[in-house]
């Protein structure tokens, strides 16, 4: 018999004093948590559901199997740790608030951009650079595509793709992260000027990662895809509960990133929106965002122009995609996520400059409270 717990906040206020300071800083950012579901999962079925406010969750953690008590502890304390800020190379970004991470892709097959940036070095130079004055805190580097049936790319041909566009944007100063799940790829592209490492494999694909990853002491996103083990990302899906399923895969990637001696500090989860899920599966992690904060790590959100987006949306093609991706970017936010994995790099920064003064602003409006 095994117990599984999952603490998921579930009701939200403006600001702490809406609710008389009965609510949490959600992983010490700018959305407060007031109501939480503390769901016991037993040999893979729900057995008991309670709700708690933050003054009533002692009470609820002490009627808790044994066995599920220290998890319980951790999770609970886990949605109000506050993140320390990344220092990737001169640049430090905050996480107390929400931060854009550009997509450059220089893949000749990317869904997005078609490989523009891979036959024209200059124009990926140009583009890096308008992201990063647009308000990217940091560039999201990759050579090989991910999407869906493509095929796995030889190491030497990915190093080839990505060096020389990580030099071009380390020599403009930019904070940059390298997206591959190969060690040798990720070791040529911290000594080229990454600072970050995000494994869509969450360090599975590649044996040697893991111990690369903790000698190099850099932040890592650990993604989860179903297939991350092997080729096919996507593959081996057929969840029991998606968002459980899910939530446990990554804490045991994480646990697995600790164990290889990767800091707490540096590591980051990805749920893999689009990876090895359908739009159900996909909605339905996009609604539980906030329960990802229990493991205790930043998030990252990457639902940028994905397939979700078309099929929510009369199948508009990748090119015609904002407004959707704006509406998950604003989920993200919504739900405490640090970091938003984007191509439309100005338009989020808007949504998420009104946000945070809508948010600000909320912390300062006595006006419908008594006294």
């Amino acid at each position: 018999m095994t117990d599984r717990i999952y603490i998921r906040p579930v009701g939200f206020a403006p600001g702490p004093q809406s609710e008389h300071g009965n609510a949490i800083r959600l992983a010490g950012g700018m959305v407060y948590a007031s109501r939480f579901a503390v769901i016991l999962r037993r040999d893979g079925e729900v057995v008991e559901r309670w709700l708690a406010s933050p003054d009533m969750m002692r009470e609820v953690l002490g009627q808790l199997p044994d066995a599920a008590g220290a998890e319980a502890e951790a999770q609970w304390a886990n949605l109000t740790l506050a993140h320390p800020s990344l220092a990737l190379g001169a640049r430090t970004i905050r996480l107390d608030q929400p931060q854009v991470m550009a997509i450059l892709n220089v893949t000749p097959d990317s869904f997005s951009d078609g490989g523009r940036f891979l036959e024209d070095p200059e124009a990926g130079r140009d583009h890096a650079a308008a992201m990063v004055e647009a308000g990217a805190a940091l560039l999201d580097i990759g050579g090989e595509s991910t999407r869906p049936g493509a095929p796995v790319l030889w190491e030497g041909d990915e190093i080839a793709r990505v060096v020389p566009a990580i030099e071009a944007c380390a020599a403009m100063g930019a904070a940059i992260s390298i997206d591959t799940r190969k060690a040798a790829v990720m070791e040529a592209a911290l000594d080229a000027g990454a600072q970050m490492v995000n494994d869509v494999s969450g360090l599975a694909h590649d044996p040697r990662s893991l111990e690369m990853v903790a000698e190099r002491g850099c932040p890592v996103v650990l993604m989860h895809a179903p297939g991350a083990a092997g080729d096919d990302l996507h593959a081996g899906s057929g969840y029991g509960n998606t968002v459980f399923d899910v939530f446990d895969a990554l804490h045991a990637r994480r646990d697995a990133a600790l164990a290889a001696g990767i800091a707490p500090a540096n590591i980051l989860l990805d749920p893999g929106i689009g990876f090895g899920k359908s739009l159900a599966d996909n909605t339905a992690l996009i609604n539980a965002l906030p329960l990802f904060h229990a493991l205790g790590h930043p998030l990252l959100l990457g639902a940028s122009r994905k397939r979700m987006i078309g099929a929510l949306s009369n199948e508009a093609p990748v090119g015609h995609r904002l407004g959707g991706s704006l509406a998950l970017a604003l989920a993200g936010m919504n739900a405490g996520v640090q970091l938003l994995r984007v191509h439309d790099v100005a338009e989020t920064v808007q949504a998420r400059n009104v946000w945070r003064g809508l948010r600000d602003a909320a912390l300062t409006d006595f006006s419908d409270l008594p006294g």
